[in-house]
């Protein structure tokens, strides 16, 4: 799963506009804002999750990063990969 404070980090990342994102997962411009809108779980059909979520994890894949998820030793987020 991704949350909203995931995407909105993952485009600051990546450098990414909402539109940059809105092509690169075949979503709606409004799908993508409202997901952000959220900082846990985001407001739209799993689908949209999905490609949103796919779309950010091969961009961050070509940057050297990830998308790290929740667990017992912090909290969700994007991370640099080590080589």
């Amino acid at each position: 799963m991704i949350t909203g404070a995931q995407i909105r980090m993952a485009r600051g990342f990546l450098k990414w506009s909402v539109k940059d994102l809105k092509e690169a997962a075949a979503v709606g411009e409004m799908t993508i804002k409202r997901m952000e809108a959220q900082d846990d779980l985001p407001n739209a059909l799993g689908p949209n999750i999905q490609a949103v979520k796919q779309a950010l994890d091969l961009a961050l894949k070509k940057a050297g990063a990830e998308l790290v998820p929740e667990d017992n030793n912090g909290g969700a987020g994007v991370r640099l990969v080590k080589k």
